[in-house]
């Protein structure tokens, strides 16, 4: 049966395919966790090569749900993907060895080690702002830890969530991993299964639904999940370096972007200085013949006119409050065009200050000490990144040592991302626990720990009852010298 026959199918009918399928998942399960490294390598290696062989269908998804430039899905979508790939399958041998321990001496006799185990049946929800390479990365990791999975794609992108489904259809046995397309009913009933662990990339506020959804059957969770992400530039920064990290990191994609600076924080002497900057950018990256950015092909669009609207509707209310529109500001609802826009003079209580933005909009705002700047960010919710702009050793240490977030760059945003030995998340509101390299293995994976003892006469059966004077002796040794 079609997978998204379900969306159309009365509710307890797919119910029961949705438990169908998850059934033949969890009885494939034990294979696929018996399996050594050749077989988890071998299909990571299966994956890799589809990547290659279809980049032209992938540029061509992600071209037809937002106009996303070619390059554009090369340097975001698959070369990431690849990089996931490549480095799992070079460390996964050591990652999947078991780890010996020391042994404490009140246990001396005992050898102990750490052994991983896949945690099961997966479930991924991917986003749909990096729709291929958010569903690809996480799966990586599943594969690699030896699980059965089910991906659901995001229904905004269309033809990105078809190409998923195809993917998994020419690579995989169906009851080893699955792509389900729908909506919300499709991702509800999802949810109601018990699966092992449960990965999600989106929002806070349906992270929190997913959260709760995975608590009645205390699922394992990772969210990846967003907020404001601040970008602070002090005086000393290099301001032409800066802008141009900037207004790549911010207007990629379109600014849909979990990790794209949200906002920037910029020490008051320089913060004119850099606005040119940004705005000479924001020229020589989308309008270098002058044509204007709109005929750019290097340019994508909003996902859709729900997002479209919402973004114009932030853009209405800074600028009905007071802001001003340093670049940028025009748009264009039937194409979903929105340019990029660069905000001063943004008042406190403006809705681009306080919701995440996840689009073309740059609130740029000025403070005098790096106090004031962490203050700022700490009286918010914990960003996913934190992007800090300084020549100033001391400057770095204290804005890093006093701002918590999930993950952070020095002089650059966006690209700690695709490095595969840092692990990835937010923190608090911004997400529960880590993905990429070795943290993703982990996240699919139980590390089980063991300690073997010997057999027969053993310390600690010298403390078994009945607790005569002498076991009372020893375990007063135990407590004062173990």
């Amino acid at each position: 049966m079609d997978p998204t026959a379900a969306t159309l199918a009365p509710p307890a009918a797919a119910a029961n395919l949705f438990q169908a399928r998850f059934e033949a998942l969890r009885r494939r399960a034990p294979a696929l966790r018996d399996e050594g490294v050749p077989a988890r390598r071998a299909r990571l290696a299966r994956l890799g090569a589809w990547l290659t062989a279809n980049r032209t269908a992938i540029q061509e998804a992600l071209h037809a749900d937002f106009r996303k430039p070619a390059p554009e899905t090369d340097v975001t979508e698959i070369w990431p993907s690849q990089v996931e790939i490549k480095h799992t399958a070079a460390h996964l041998h050591k990652w999947m060895a078991r780890r010996r321990v020391g042994t404490p001496l009140a246990l001396l006799g005992t050898r102990s080690w750490v052994q991983v185990e896949p945690k099961g049946v997966a479930l991924i929800i991917a986003p749909w702002n990096y729709p291929f390479y958010l569903a690809v990365d996480p799966l990586v990791s599943a594969i690699a830890a030896g699980n059965a999975v089910v991906i659901k794609p995001a229904e905004q992108t269309p033809a990105t969530s078809a190409l998923l489904r195809r993917l998994a259809e020419e690579l995989f046995r169906p009851d080893e991993v699955l792509v389900l397309e729908g909506g919300k009913d499709v991702a509800t009933e999802l949810l109601r299964l018990p699966w092992d662990h449960i990965f999600f990339t989106g929002s806070p506020q349906i992270g929190k639904i997913v959260m709760r959804a995975a608590a009645e059957h205390l699922s394992g969770v990772t969210l990846e999940l967003g907020g404001k992400s601040p970008a602070i530039v002090d005086a000393t920064a290099n301001l032409r370096d800066a802008a141009e990290k900037l207004v790549w990191g911010k207007f990629l994609n379109a600014g849909q972007t979990c990790v794209a600076p949200d906002y920037v924080l910029v020490q008051r002497p320089v913060q004119a200085a850099l606005v040119e900057e940004m705005k000479a950018a924001i020229g020589r990256y989308y309008n270098p013949a002058g044509a204007g950015i709109k005929q750019s092909d290097s340019y994508a669009r909003v996902v859709n006119d729900h997002h479209f609207q919402r973004l114009a509707a932030l853009l209405e209310d800074a600028q009905t409050r007071g802001a001003t529109v340093a670049a940028g500001g025009a748009l264009d609802a039937a194409q979903h065009y929105f340019e990029p826009t660069i905000l001063t003079e943004v008042p406190a209580g403006a809705a681009v200050l306080e919701e995440e933005i996840f689009g073309p909009l740059l609130p740029v705002l000025a403070f005098d000490e790096l106090s004031e700047a962490a203050a700022y960010v700490n009286a918010r919710p914990k960003p996913l990144a934190q992007y800090v702009f300084t020549a100033s050793a001391a400057s770095r240490r204290y804005l890093l040592g006093h701002i918590p977030a999930g993950g952070a760059a020095v002089n650059e945003t966006v690209v700690h991302l695709a490095h595969p030995d840092l692990p990835f998340g937010g923190v608090g509101n911004s997400g529960v626990g880590k993905a990429h390299g070795h943290a993703g293995f982990l996240a699919f994976s139980n590390e089980k720990g063991v300690l073997a003892q010997r057999v027969g006469r053993t310390g600690i059966k010298t403390m078994y009852p009945p607790y005569t004077s002498k076991a009372k002796q020893l375990i007063g040794w135990l407590l004062a010298y173990l």
